[in-house]
């Protein structure tokens, strides 16, 4: 399959190319600058040049593949309400050209838009109001005659070279000279490794029904404490506890996710693709320390 994805030379992205040329797709990736193209290049992969805010650029990548991979997303958690409404227009700029033809469009959402505190699994909706619709708007594609399915990644993907929650929070601890939680820190953060999220990807855009969730989650819930102990030992910094009112000023634009709870099941993730995560969990690959080298 000729597979366009954007988000191509990203964290997630760079793995779900190098996963999708392996299993004998060809893959075109979006690309917004010189250095980006010269990776995909550099793996096999085509260049479509354009961006998120280049409509006709999205629908053209679209129209020439045999199915999509969205992945890019601007993470400005400055202006969030605006990056999630350039994921809407570009997610219907994709879907325009995919109407009617039976290609797939897989399009990619998070856990943490799940309603929090309870076991969240693939047939609950989305719960949250934060500003992100890129559930809406792969599903009122479905209604327009487009084969789009969603993956929600949990909030940790983790693996060397992760640019991510981990790293920011690491960042803070190193900062701060502490590494905190919140209250008791038992609220629990889903995860799964970045190879085990890119097979995800394949195997939904290879299988994936029409209409269908499906979650990249291999750990169900990690207490958040643990997370933080982890990086404490590793930073050799206190591990401690702060109030719920404390979180914003220590946390900054980690406080939301830092502060909830988000168990994650993908039991049917599993059954109906198959798909099984055989990479490190989070506690261990964290272990390893590759995350504090730097």
């Amino acid at each position: 399959m000729n597979v366009f994805v954007t988000g191509a030379t990203g964290f997630i992205g760079s793995a779900v190319v190098r996963e999708l040329l392996t299993a004998g797709h060809q893959v075109i990736g979006l690309a917004r600058s010189d250095k980006a193209a010269a990776a995909l290049s550099a793996v096999g992969a085509g260049v479509h040049l354009g961006s998120l805010d280049d409509l006709d650029s999205l629908r053209a990548g679209a129209t020439s593949a045999e199915g999509v991979i969205h992945l890019a997303f601007k993470h400005d958690f400055t202006n969030f309400t605006a990056a999630a409404a350039a994921d809407s227009l570009a997610i219907g700029a994709m879907g325009e050209a995919l109407q009617g033809t039976g290609k797939p469009l897989v399009v990619t959402s998070g856990t943490l838009m799940l309603t929090p505190g309870i076991l969240g699994t693939e047939e609950q909706p989305s719960g949250q109001s934060i500003p992100r619709r890129s559930e809406e708007a792969a599903l009122a594609l479905v209604e327009l005659g487009v084969r789009s399915s969603i993956v929600r990644l949990a909030p940790s993907v983790h693996g060397k070279g992760e640019l991510g929650l981990v790293p920011a929070l690491i960042s803070i601890a190193r900062e701060k000279g502490v590494s905190a939680y919140v209250g008791n820190g038992l609220n629990r953060w889903p995860a799964v490794h970045q190879l085990d999220a890119a097979r995800l990807f394949r195997l939904v855009l290879e299988k994936g029904d029409t209409g269908a969730i499906y979650h990249g989650v291999a750990d169900e819930g990690v207490p958040f404490r643990d997370i933080a102990g982890v990086i404490g030992r590793h930073l050799n910094v206190p591990v401690l506890s702060i109030t719920p009112e404390e979180a914003d000023a220590h946390f900054g634009w980690l406080a939301f996710a830092a502060s909830t709870d988000n168990p994650t099941s993908s039991t049917l993730t599993k059954e109906r693709l198959g798909w099984q995560p055989v990479y490190p969990a989070l506690i261990p690959d964290l272990e390893q320390g590759h995350y504090f080298n730097s």
